[in-house]
């Protein structure tokens, strides 16, 4: 009998990555644009920051336990939402804009729609939406003791020149994590390393967005300007740790080259024709909305009868 093979359900190939550890990991690739953002606007920032990460822990923790729940504040995707969502915020927002997006970010996008892996959208881009509709006058002032005035892409957007170098370091005005793209850039590479993401969907949002800009533009192949526009505007950022998200993408290979074709549309189109010189998040979401249509477009067939031929 001690022979017998064990027969049981699918599936059969297990990884040995866990939900915490994968979100550890994208925590720890955080570290660096969070590190970042205080360094370049200061203890505020940190604030900023903690404040977010708490109340979406502390939301998530308190619907589990009054709907007794298991509590799965511990696989770290609650961390990973504040941390995101506070990224996404100007360091001139005041503590309780992080609170408010958090509670919305767990509660509404996450917890209502059956907890982790049943959201419909990214929980920290949803929030984010939210607070620019409800609350704009305070998620579009970047104002602050390092920086005034306009974004580079508002500035890019209104004729202005912009400095390539400061945006790529980071020293513009932005949100706290959008600045500096070589530390979203190092935060990705660890992604890429431990095998967290691949380049399907980043990859390909970042060349069709270059390709558009470039033929719609207005300025043909101009590598300054395209520059500009790959380096701000949270492109980064949105590409390599929203876009990713595994709930909200598609999980065919032909449909995440097409979620990245899709994005990189969007933002364009957001970015040269709409009254906004962002785009990112508005992109994201709508793309995550259309992941059933792509997935049900791009969805290999079986072989055999009905399906595709050997």
């Amino acid at each position: 009998m001690s022979e017998l093979m064990k027969v049981s359900s699918n599936p059969h190939v297990r990884s040995k990555s866990t939900t915490s550890s994968i979100m550890l990991t994208v925590v720890i690739a955080l570290l660096p644009a969070a590190g970042f953002g205080i360094y370049n606007f200061g203890p505020k920032a940190l604030l900023l920051i903690l404040v977010t990460v708490a109340s979406t822990v502390a939301t998530e923790f308190a619907f589990e336990k009054l709907c007794r729940k298991k509590i799965t504040v511990g696989d770290y995707s609650a961390v990973v939402t504040g941390l995101l969502l506070a990224l996404n915020l100007p360091v001139s927002a005041p503590w309780w804009i992080g609170v408010v997006g958090g509670v919305f970010a767990i509660l509404v996008v996450k917890m209502l729609f059956g907890g982790l892996g049943q959201n419909f959208m990214n929980p920290a881009l949803g929030a984010r939406c939210f607070l620019l509709i409800s609350f704009t006058s305070i998620m579009t002032n970047f104002d602050c003791d390092a920086y005034t005035g306009a974004t580079p892409l508002a500035a890019l957007k209104s004729g202005e020149s912009v400095n390539i170098l400061d945006m790529v370091i980071g020293r513009t005005a932005g949100t706290i994590g959008e600045t500096s793209m070589i530390a979203i850039v190092v935060g990705a590479c660890i992604l890429i390393l431990f095998g967290i993401i691949d380049l399907r969907i980043p990859g390909t949002y970042i060349v069709t967005l270059a390709v558009f800009v470039t033929l719609f533009g207005g300025r043909g192949f101009n590598w300054p300007y395209i520059s500009a526009h790959l380096s701000g505007g949270g492109l980064m950022l949105g590409a390599f740790f929203m876009a990713t998200d595994y709930v909200t993408r598609p999980i065919t290979k032909r449909g995440q080259y097409v979620f990245g074709f899709l994005l990189g549309i969007l933002t364009g189109i957001f970015r040269i024709f709409g009254p906004s010189a962002e785009g990112v998040s508005y992109a994201i979401i709508i793309g995550n909305l259309l992941v059933p249509l792509i997935e049900k477009v791009t969805l290999p067939k079986a072989f055999g009868k009905g399906g595709e031929k050997a």
